[in-house]
This record gives structure tokens, sequence and C-alpha cells, in this order.
């Protein structure tokens, strides 16, 4: 088992806000890649290395995550969230392949001669078509998952009406 609390926070706490920045970060560069090649030039090898640390990410705020859930009291919306916390992994995978496909033909094609034009035209079409599907779906989980672990956080950990400092509710 790895490092599991952190300053007196659980590890997933932290990893977390990784997650959150890190997917949608990555899937708007992989996007921008697939759809105008010049940014993915600019980008360079820093696209499928961002790619990789979004990758990695994920399993590391996932095991903290099932740490976290054997340290908290059985509920069914904890037990919501971790379920969809385990399908971010997948999408993070596509991600990191399409980053690499991304840069990888990109670098190709700008030191090679080109394909014939129609080839080359149906490859792009098909990567920002993938790059798309992907990322919105990356996207919409990190959201979804997000969500119900705030709800799962949240439900019962606050007063509708103000608090004083005596305690009181005003």
């Amino acid at each position: 088992m790895g490092l599991t609390v952190v300053n007196g926070l659980p590890v997933h706490v932290l990893a977390v806000h990784f997650v959150i920045v890190l997917v949608p970060l990555t899937a708007l560069a992989v996007v921008a890649g697939a759809i105008w090649p010049s940014a993915a030039r600019r980008m360079g090898v820093v696209l499928p290395l961002l790619a990789l640390v979004t990758l990695v990410s994920v399993p590391v705020a996932t095991d903290a995550g099932e740490w976290l859930e054997k340290h908290v009291d059985s509920d069914p919306l904890v037990r919501r969230h971790a379920e969809l916390g385990d399908g971010l992994l997948p999408w993070a995978a596509g991600l990191f392949v399409l980053a690499t496909a991304v840069w990888w033909t990109t670098r190709r094609s700008a030191s090679a001669p080109a394909a014939t034009p129609r080839s080359a035209l149906m490859v792009r079409v098909a990567a920002v078509v993938l790059s798309v599907a992907v990322a919105a779906g990356a996207v919409v989980d990190v959201y979804r998952i997000g969500d119900s672990g705030a709800k799962a956080a949240w439900h019962d950990g606050f007063s509708k009406t103000a608090v004083d400092e005596r305690g009181d509710n005003r």
C-alpha cells in the first residue's frame, strides 16, 4: 500500500485535483492537436507526455479512493462515486493513445513526403472524430465522477442556514 495520508488529509482528496485539471486539459490539447496540426507541432512531445501524466494520475486517485472508501462509513453515495471512478481509466488511456498518435503522425508528416491527399485527409478526419469523441467522453465522465464525489462528501455536511460563531443557527 502506498501513501494514504498527507498533512492529515487523505491522498484521494489531493490526487483528484490533478485528475480534475489534467483530464480536461489533455482532452483540449488532443482535440486542438488533431484539428490543427500546427498546434500539435508546437506542443511536440509535451502532448503525449501530458497524456501520460494524466493516465498515471487516474489510478493514483482511484487507489487512494479505494483506501478512503474503507475508512469512511458505508454509504450508497460513496459506493456510487467509487463505481463511477473505476470507469475513468479507459478514457484516460484513450486520450493517451490519441495524443501519441496525433504527435507521431504530425511529427512524421513534417519529415516525410505526404501520402495521397485523399488518404491523408481521411486519416486526419478520423483522428479529429476520435479525438472529439474520446475527449468529450473523458470530460463528461470526470464531471459525473466529481459530482457524485461532491454529493457523497457534502450531502449531510453543511447547514442550509448560516451558523454564527457560537454555533447557533441564524
